[in-house]
């Protein structure tokens, strides 16, 4: 994950506990499918199931006939990549969301509309990125 999405991600993650906190549980994680590793790491982890293209957040709460919703992190320039297409392809006839975020803003819409109610939190000053 680059840089930039890491601190967007990061930013989310803090929010959404907040301003959402009977979801603490664990409801919202991420899926750590990127990064640096040696080959027998990266051997292992297949074999655990690792699975390119995943989306790195996922929220395991059913609404609006969805199982559960799939958050991809981007960049204002940032682009899936043909796996990540893939992946969103396979899910979405599963029966759950995908969204492409590409700000904090962009995700905190995405909850208001998607668990259909505010956060106990506003944006303002609460979190910088």
């Amino acid at each position: 994950m680059r840089q930039e999405e890491h601190r967007i991600q990061c930013a989310i993650v803090k929010w959404f506990y907040f301003a959402y906190p009977a979801y603490r549980g664990g409801c919202l994680f991420s899926v750590p499918n990127g990064g640096h590793r040696n080959i027998q790491t990266a051997r292992s982890l297949k074999a655990e199931g690792v699975t390119s293209g995943v989306a790195d957040l996922l929220l395991l709460v059913a609404r609006h006939n969805y199982h559960g919703l799939c958050v991809e992190v981007k960049t204002i320039v940032g682009r899936q990549s043909d796996t990540q297409k893939a992946w969103q392809r396979v899910i979405e006839a599963q029966g759950y969301k995908y969204c492409i975020v590409r700000s904090l803003d962009d995700f905190a819409d995405l909850m208001f509309h998607y668990l259909g109610e505010p956060p106990k939190a506003r944006l303002q000053g609460r979190l910088k990125l």
